[in-house]
């Protein structure tokens, strides 16, 4: 049985119209959204911004085309995000189905050989170059940073993760 809303314990106005104009806003988000159920969900959080909504005391006509514009404005949302979640998703059964890149023991083989190859390349580098290529690719540290830690200027630690990043593919490369 549909519970009946009381309009009595309505402190504000703006309240009281979009309580007594439910049904209309329900079926204003549920043109937009294309569902009941998801126009209710609209309403309701409608109602949550009520919360925060400026007092409204001017003219019936202009507390209702407030509480329109609220409800029109988030049932849009709502389905603009419904569109993408939609757009972006799949099905569980395809989520089975990925085929997963690089998950066979020879592909790890391979990457952990490679990454062998690196360490070792990045072992044959000055210490000091050594130490900009890694503050800088593996720990995000900006180059300006790693210069005044160095003493150096920032030209010459862009070089050192130059020579650094040539060096590396120079090894990956022969090894290959």
């Amino acid at each position: 049985m549909a519970e009946q809303l009381s309009t009595s314990k309505c402190d504000s106005p703006l309240l009281k119209a979009f309580v007594d104009n439910r049904s209309i806003l329900v079926k204003i988000a549920a043109r937009i959204t294309g569902c009941r159920s998801r126009a209710e969900d609209v309403v309701q959080d409608a109602f949550f911004r009520l919360g925060s909504a400026p007092n409204i005391t001017s003219s019936f006509k202009a507390q209702l085309s407030y509480l329109f514009q609220i409800v029109r404005n988030l049932a849009i949302d709502h389905y603009r995000k419904q569109s993408m979640e939609l757009k972006y998703s799949g099905s569980e059964e395809e989520g089975l189905n990925v085929v997963v890149h690089g998950a066979s023991p020879e592909a790890a083989h391979i990457n952990f050989a490679t990454l062998e190859h690196i360490a070792d390349a990045l072992n044959e580098l000055p210490q000091r170059t050594r130490y900009a290529f890694e503050m800088y690719r593996l720990h995000g540290v900006a180059q300006k940073d790693i210069a005044k830690e160095l003493g150096v200027s920032p030209t010459l630690v862009n070089f050192m993760i130059r020579d650094a990043m040539v060096h590396c593919r120079k090894v990956s490369s022969q090894k290959a």
